[in-house]
């Protein structure tokens, strides 16, 4: 099933993250981790892309063992590192094997990375045109409410956010945020400028105090005081902060959807627990 079908009728939406494994002798683990977060009946499962593209096959079997479950599966596509070539051979496989939904990514640019002279793919809307010439494929991006780390100012970004859109998506998942006023402001922006896509929105829960630098240096993300206080008093403790970070995310959903945001993506982090959890917390909202 096209996600575009899902996220049409209006209905709350609840759906997960995924990665797969670095190494190929780890893949019947991550498929159980797949297994046991498809038991929440979650609206549609991602499942992320290596980088350097070095986990393709990865990727996809993933993607496949989310469909044997009965759950609609996203495949992740990063483009920045990749040949033409290699993207229409991803691109190709994902076909054959029926996954109809395709996440299209630049990818994070490596350290020390120096662009070709001949580089095919430096923008994700080169990578959804590639895919639109490749099937009949649904196709997301994704969006930053406070702003892509490598934009100027908020300006430069939504006209980038807008072009990207035109050139055919179908909806947005955003970079994780912890401030819901925050998402809420770049949504009214985002349809004030036209983008007239479902923008669902992404949620991290924070579950150790270690997590928050990295998710903060990859979303360029703020946070409020209130989770600074959450941090200080429970950080320390690793189940009190798991407890702690669930809740967060819990009552971060539940104010999103009270503000007509019906569409949520969690992060998981391949913590079944966790998302199981989250979904309990929302059984009755989202029923």
């Amino acid at each position: 099933m096209k996600i575009s079908e899902i996220l049409k009728n209006n209905r709350c939406t609840v759906s997960f993250e995924v990665f797969p494994p670095k190494q190929w002798d780890k893949i019947e683990s991550t498929k159980a981790v797949v297994d046991e977060m498809c038991k929440a009946n979650p609206s549609f499962m991602s499942v992320t892309y290596g980088a350097t593209g070095t986990k393709a096959g990865f990727t996809q079997e993933i993607a496949e063992e989310i469909k044997r479950c009965g759950v609609t599966p996203l495949s992740h596509l990063t483009c920045l590192t990749s040949t033409k070539e290699k993207v229409d051979s991803v691109v190709d496989g994902l076909k054959a094997a029926g996954v109809e939904n395709i996440l299209a990514l630049r990818g994070d640019i490596p350290e020390g990375f120096v662009f070709p002279d001949e580089q095919y793919f430096e923008y994700a809307y080169q990578l959804v045109n590639e895919i639109k010439e490749r099937g009949d494929f649904c196709i997301g991006g994704a969006c930053y409410p406070e702003i892509h780390t490598e934009s100027k100012n908020r300006v430069e970004d939504m006209e980038h956010l807008k072009y990207k859109v035109d050139c055919g998506l179908d909806f947005l998942t955003s970079q994780m945020f912890f401030d819901n006023e925050k998402f809420l402001d770049f949504v009214e922006m985002c349809r004030i400028k036209g983008i007239d896509v479902p923008i669902i929105a992404g949620i991290m829960p924070i579950t150790n105090a270690r997590q928050i630098k990295r998710s903060i240096e990859l979303s360029n993300c703020s946070v409020p005081k209130k989770f600074y206080k959450i941090m200080e008093r429970f950080g320390d403790d690793d189940a009190s902060m798991l407890q702690a970070g669930i809740i967060y995310a819990t009552e971060q959903i539940i104010d999103l959807m009270a503000n007509g945001i019906n569409n949520i993506h969690i992060y998981t982090m391949n913590k079944p627990a966790v998302a199981l959890q989250i979904m309990g917390g929302l059984s009755e909202i989202i029923r």
